[in-house]
């Protein structure tokens, strides 16, 4: 009998080292789009959503910049600086909820997705749709928080568009912006400098903005005291930058959470993403809220929170410059980055076990942005 020949069982590690093989060599292919119809799961940003871009919309404008499938489109100036240019839509109901509205939305949404692409956000546009009927007064508030955010972060709406429709095509008001900023020359962020050993960290604790935003439609028997954490970071991003100089790369984890965020940082890169349960900073109010749906807070969207792979020896460096600024006092070290196996992100449990955290399937949280 030759000897490469197993005649006795598989070892534990060889069985598992073969289930992650075929988890790999799975999530290595490209998103199918098998629906016939829209669904909300194609706006949740998780598979259905990377299945519906990839099947229509990236097959039909397919181009370098759009295939970067970044927050933002990066471009290059003459000047040696780049150009970052991002565009939006909001959603939400209600239309104001704790801690802001679909005015604070329109406006950070833009300018974090800026920022997490190393630009100073400079400008933004804005398009409303609006229903007939739709209050003045309503309209007004909502505008004057776009004002407020826009001052906030240090950027101004320079350009827009109104259209009005018909009563009941527009579920109220619908907002679009669009931002652009610039990127200083010599700075870089990207999925393929990220390695192994470079530590993930999260600029503050999760899940607030999509259970504020659930709990304020008042159809869950369900009380909280739970704000949005909707605000601009584009001065955290700053603070990070000046004190960890070689971070690799960044994402606002928006529709589907730091979950999604991550396995989209791992299938990119070709590397595991391995965060530990007990570092991720989730307050108790949102994570009893989020136990009693039966929703995973990993997979809950924030609005002024980002994810960063920073390098190993800047990581205490990072953490103490994002704790001296207001947005980032909870922030942490959630995790790391290891060589193998590619393309899967694992939580190890408090309870000193692990499970697999896969992409988001399904929208258990519909309109939150």
């Amino acid at each position: 009998m030759s000897s490469d020949i197993r005649t006795g069982p598989a070892s534990t590690a060889e069985r598992e080292g073969r289930v992650l093989e075929r988890i790999h060599v799975f999530r290595k292919r490209r998103p199918r789009l098998l629906d016939t119809v829209i669904t909300l799961a194609h706006g949740a940003g998780g598979k259905s959503s990377a299945a519906l871009v990839d099947a229509v919309f990236l097959e039909a404008f397919r181009n370098p910049e759009l295939e970067q499938l970044g927050d933002a489109a990066v471009l290059p100036l003459p000047s040696g600086e780049r150009l970052a240019f991002s565009t939006d839509s909001y959603v939400v109901q209600p239309l104001q909820f704790p801690g802001g509205s679909i005015g604070n939305l329109a406006v950070h949404g833009t300018v974090n997705d800026l920022a997490v692409s190393g630009a100073r956000p400079q400008w933004l546009s804005a398009a409303f749709v609006i229903e007939e009927g739709f209050e003045i007064g309503l309209l007004q508030r909502i505008v004057a928080d776009m004002r407020d955010s826009a001052k906030a972060a240090g950027v101004e709406i320079v350009t827009g568009d109104t259209k009005v429709v018909g009563k009941g095509a527009a579920d109220g008001m619908y907002i679009s912006t669009a931002g652009v900023g610039v990127i200083p020359a010599g700075r870089r962020l990207s999925p393929d400098l990220v390695k192994p050993g470079d530590r993930v960290v999260v600029s503050g604790t999760i899940g607030e903005h999509g259970m504020a935003v659930m709990l304020a439609r008042g159809n869950l028997a369900i009380e909280a005291d739970i704000d949005s954490d909707t605000a601009p970071i584009n001065a955290l991003v700053e603070a990070l930058l000046d004190a960890a100089p070689s971070t690799r790369w960044m994402r606002d984890a928006t529709r589907g959470g730091v979950g999604t965020v991550c396995n989209e940082l791992a299938q990119t890169a070709g590397i595991a993403v391995i965060l530990d349960e007990d570092r991720l900073p989730v307050q108790p109010q949102v994570l009893g809220a989020c136990d009693m749906l039966g929703i995973d807070p990993l997979y809950v969207a924030n609005e002024g929170k980002f994810i960063a792979v920073v390098a190993p020896d800047e990581a205490d460096a990072a953490i103490a410059a994002l704790r001296t600024h207001p947005l980032g006092a909870n922030a942490a070290v959630i995790g790391e980055l290891v060589a193998d196996p590619p393309g899967i992100v694992a939580l190890r449990t408090a309870f000193g076990g692990s499970r697999i955290v896969d992409m988001l399937v399904g929208d258990p949280l519909p309109r939150i942005c």
